[in-house]
């Protein structure tokens, strides 16, 4: 099993005990992909899963250019997907501990 599917498995059991329904993982756009699609309640979430088993940093691998491609995709599923409030989140997975980041922006 590669790390990043690890990694978003254990975001995707953390975010279903939050009570998230998850939607969608690997959403694939032109010019990116969405890790996971969940909703919170009826809020509509784009999730980017970062993990880590060195002492490195997730939350530096998520910059502008990786958020831009995230909005992107987004944007492509909203447009065919009803309207709804939405938002996008990281969530960073460092050995045994879990970061959740919500409402990130460019």
């Amino acid at each position: 099993m590669k790390k990043g599917k690890s990694f978003e498995d254990i975001a995707c059991e953390y975010l279903t005990n939050l009570g998230y329904r998850i939607l969608h993982r690997n959403f694939y756009c032109r010019g990116g992909e969405i890790d996971i699609i969940a909703l919170d309640g009826d809020v509509l979430v784009f999730v980017e899963v970062k993990g880590t088993t060195t002492k490195l940093n997730p939350a530096e691998r998520i910059n502008y250019k990786k958020l831009q491609r995230i909005y992107k995709c987004a944007e492509e599923f909203l447009s065919k997907a009803p309207a709804q409030e939405c938002r996008v989140d990281a969530i960073l997975v460092e050995g045994g501990r879990i970061v959740h980041l919500k409402n990130i922006s460019l």
